[in-house]
């Protein structure tokens, strides 16, 4: 991609009604637009991250058994009904809509009660059993105050799972794969080193859930952090017998805010029993399926990337969900660049080319704003040498690599 052509451009300034770091510099650099409080819109390149983040999380979904559908965003209040959670004094952050024609419908919030009613058609026998479906679906929540940036939405996609079993027993051992899951998905995409298994409240289900706080200023929730043995407990079950059941010494813990980027539920027959979804086990009996249920929100993990890993000159994205790999900035070097742009393109590296008329200092300024992993530079000073000009943009030194060297180096 030139970023002459590029939709999107940077700026020096965010909107002065944004607060969170993330929004700041996700809007400055074009990589989202803000349409209004909790509702954002992604630009080319926050599309390519997010595109990427959805890939991982994909392929540890699959990994694990998991089959991709995709639901609809509008519901049918007689199902939620039944579970007691269209009534907004039980759920409060609804969007909801009239019919033309009479009656009304609900734009969803998370898909527990649609999912538990599709079931119904498809699982009636202990043959049927286990199995696990997913989803990448846009939800909507009417929160009450939306003030941190792309982390808390009122329109947002999410990643949904839904498992379902014929016990206990056989939830408990998916629901750890998908734990394992998560950590895979948390350390390719670059939190891993911030991210930890957080304990919290299991309601009614199970003694507890799970959630993935990224530690961060800019969180939201306070955990208790053991670092040694990398897990916390949510501040909701902090006490001294969860503690002690889970080998913690509250002295060796850290108070640390985070941001819950991901959690994981045992539901038991919550839904299925008042939906009805049940199968035939090898006794001939009915009995109501156990269920499990998995998100992920992947504006909140692209949110938590930027808010844990930028430095006082931008974005530094990981490798891994980077829109690009390599910023190649052209400086009075045009034919030349070109033509190491077509080489890198050839060999199948992503490229974001910045062949723009403008100053040496307004190019390296918005590339460190952008935080494509490498930067390399292509100059007058560079080609006398013989050599370009690369650079890491997490903190790395700058070298001074030949062509052959660095093609290897870049496909490696």
């Amino acid at each position: 991609m030139k970023q002459s052509q590029l939709f999107t451009k940077t700026r020096k300034e965010a909107p002065r009604d944004e607060v969170a770091k993330n929004a700041e510099l996700l809007i400055r650099g074009g990589f989202v637009h803000k349409e209004m409080a909790g509702v954002y819109a992604y630009l080319p390149l926050g599309l390519r991250v997010l595109k990427k983040i959805e890939q991982i999380i994909r392929e540890e979904m699959n990994a694990v058994g998991g089959q991709e559908i995709e639901m609809t965003a509008l519901q049918d209040p007689e199902v939620w009904k039944k579970t007691d959670r269209w009534d907004d004094a039980t759920v409060d952050n609804w969007f909801k809509t009239n019919l033309k024609n009479g009656g009304e419908l609900g734009l969803a919030f998370t898909h527990e009660e649609a999912i538990t009613a599709m079931m119904c058609q498809h699982i009636s026998s202990y043959k049927d059993l286990p199995c696990s479906v997913y989803q990448f679906q846009t939800k909507f929540r009417n929160e009450q105050r939306a003030k941190s940036g792309i982390m808390r939405g009122r329109e947002f996609l999410m990643k949904d799972l839904y498992s379902f079993h014929t016990s206990p027993e056989d939830l408990d051992a998916f629901y750890e794969k998908a734990k394992e899951a998560y950590q895979k998905i948390f350390e390719r995409i670059g939190l891993g080193d911030h991210t930890f298994v957080t304990f919290a409240s299991g309601g009614v289900f199970s003694k507890f859930s799970h959630e993935f706080q990224t530690v961060s200023k800019a969180g939201e929730d306070t955990i208790y952090l053991s670092r040694e043995k990398g897990i916390a407990v949510n501040k909701e079950v902090y006490n001294d017998e969860v503690l002690t059941e889970l080998g913690l010494n509250k002295d060796e813990l850290e108070e640390v805010t985070g941001i819950e980027v991901g959690n994981i539920f045992k539901l038991g027959t919550r839904f299925s029993h008042p939906i009805d979804l049940k199968f035939r086990n090898e006794n001939g009996e009915d009995t109501s399926v156990v269920m499990g249920s998995y998100g992920i929100g992947l504006g909140r993990v692209m949110g938590a990337v930027v808010e844990t890993l930028s430095d006082d000159k931008g974005i530094v994205w990981p490798e891994s969900i980077a829109p690009f790999k390599v910023h190649l900035v052209e400086i009075r070097a045009k034919d030349e660049a070109e033509a190491l742009y077509k080489k890198l393109t050839d060999i199948g590296i992503e490229v974001l080319y910045d062949d723009r008329e403008l100053s040496a200092g307004g190019k390296f300024a918005d590339s460190d704003l952008l935080g494509i992993p490498y930067r390399v530079v292509v100059s007058g000073k560079t080609i006398e040498s013989g050599k370009y000009e690369v650079k890491k943009r997490d903190g790395g030194s700058i070298q001074m690599l030949g062509e052959e060297e660095l093609l290897s180096f870049l496909k490696k």
